[in-house]
């Protein structure tokens, strides 16, 4: 037991900071639950999650409201109801509800892009934003729903004592406070094919259920500077060897390239693609079969082209005693992204591999409009 204790970090009593963050995870359960919360701010804001809400939820936004309710969507995504170019905006959009619109299936209609009805006229477009809009917004994506939320301001008073309140300043802040609070919850040795010698190590922020991995290959830790992989779990590719993608092949690719080389550490990342969560993937693929590439798809669903948080990525090899990486990938932003978060990468290995029949427009996607560097 003494020997366990010294390999796992057990996490201290929560903090204050531990505490806000549980706030933020609180109110991501009453969102997806189909609950509205209170954002406290300047000007207090009622919050309810599009995708999820039903007449229960209206009502009690209806009831708590000073003032008409409003749609908040992304730029891109309303671009994509008018068919217009879907340019990244780094504002949300306000539109009216009327009460025509003021039902779960309109609603719901108007948030999501693969909806089977039809929208109708587009409600009528606000000119400036209701205040916390942008950390309301952020607040569904943090739920891995669509970004899109039904806001109304509070009325004066005190917040509703069956309402959670939750600071806005929290929910910008949460995702580098996941990161900073990450602590190592459980180590195995786990034999793989391509590499006998792996240990997998667990990450679990205080807050949530959500695991990051981290996959040792050998003994990455006492080397100058070891072979690293920084992989997006996909559900897809990873575990149904989907040919859509490439993410099973740079998995077990990367795998073999370190039981190779005898060291090396892979971090698996809870964030699948690129961050919108596997439900929107899907929703992605299904406006993909309809014409759009991987990133006009994400932005019409209003995800951004990359959502993930790198952040835990430094955490994590921080975590392990692991300081310079050769950086495994074809994606140069990612050396971009690690560098801003203090991992020294001092080179890049190539990891790609050929088109199967299946995926060759996804590759090319990859390589025209995200700037990989494919080698096939």
């Amino acid at each position: 037991m003494t020997h366990l204790r010294h390999q796992i970090e057990l996490p201290a009593q929560p903090g204050p900071l531990a505490l806000r963050m549980r706030g933020v995870h609180r109110a991501i359960a009453d969102l997806r639950r189909g609950v509205p919360v209170v954002l406290q701010g300047e000007a207090p804001l009622l919050v309810l999650a599009a995708e999820t809400t039903g007449a229960q939820g209206l009502a009690e936004l209806a009831a708590c409201r000073q003032g008409p309710a409003v749609l908040l969507l992304a730029a891109t995504r309303v671009a994509g109801v008018l068919g217009r170019p879907m340019q990244s905006a780094p504002l949300p959009i306000a539109l009216r509800v009327t009460d025509a619109m003021f039902n779960p299936e309109a609603l719901r209609g108007l948030a999501d892009p693969t909806a089977e009805r039809l929208l109708g006229e587009l409600p009528e477009q606000l000119q400036g934003l209701p205040s916390l809009a942008e950390p309301a917004l952020a607040l569904t994506k943090l739920c891995r729903l669509l970004p899109a939320a039904i806001v109304a301001p509070l009325r004066p008073g005190p917040p509703p004592e069956h309402l959670l309140s939750v600071p806005a300043k929290d929910v910008i802040e949460y995702p580098t406070r996941l990161a900073t609070h990450l602590a190592r919850a459980a180590e195995a040795s786990v034999p793989l094919a391509g590499a006998g010698e792996a240990r997998i190590v667990a990450f679990r922020a205080p807050d949530a259920g959500i695991e990051h991995l981290a996959i040792l290959v050998g003994q990455p830790e006492t080397q100058e500077a070891p072979l690293m992989r920084l992989h997006s779990e996909c559900f897809t590719g990873d575990l149904l060897d989907s040919l859509r993608c490439d993410c099973g092949a740079q998995l077990r690719g990367a795998i073999h390239r370190m039981g190779e080389e005898g060291h090396g550490v892979l971090l698996y990342l809870a964030q699948e693609g690129r961050g919108i969560g596997l439900v929107n993937k899907l929703r992605a693929y299904a406006l993909q079969d309809a014409g759009l590439d991987t990133l006009d798809a994400n932005r019409a669903l209003g995800w951004g082209a990359d959502e993930r948080n790198f952040m835990l990525a430094a955490a994590m090899l921080e975590s392990l005693g692991i300081g310079p990486v050769r950086l495994l990938t074809n994606n140069p932003r990612k050396l971009e992204a690690l560098a801003a978060c203090g991992v020294k990468v001092v080179g890049r290995e190539q990891h790609s591999f050929a088109p199967n029949g299946v995926n060759d427009r996804y590759l090319a996607t990859k390589a025209e409009r995200f700037g990989h560097l494919l080698d096939f």
